[in-house]
């Protein structure tokens, strides 16, 4: 029983981790094209966004010859803490 629930709390923890990495691809793409900033799903967007990549630009420089790197530390990131969540949930629930 107990396995179950936790199983099920680690595939939506997954879920949304995959979910963010698309918004963040999604709004990295977005800035290259510069569309309308009064567009509410751009808004969503940037309002999705923007405080990650402040807090990966405040702890480290992410501009690299004017290309911001934020959007793909932050997507290495999310990978890392998804593979490392899904190998710690697999071990509780074997065990």
């Amino acid at each position: 029983m107990m396995a179950g629930i936790v199983s099920g709390v680690g595939g939506i923890v997954h879920s949304l981790i995959t979910v963010y990495i698309w918004v963040l691809i999604i709004g990295a793409l977005l800035s290259w094209v510069r569309p309308d900033p009064y567009n509410p799903i751009v808004q969503i967007i940037y309002r999705l966004t923007e405080p990650a990549y402040r807090l990966v630009r405040r702890v480290m420089p992410t501009v690299f010859n004017g290309l911001d790197l934020a959007p793909l530390i932050l997507v290495i990131l999310l990978q890392v803490l998804d593979v490392l969540l899904v190998n710690i949930i697999n071990a509780l629930v074997l065990s």
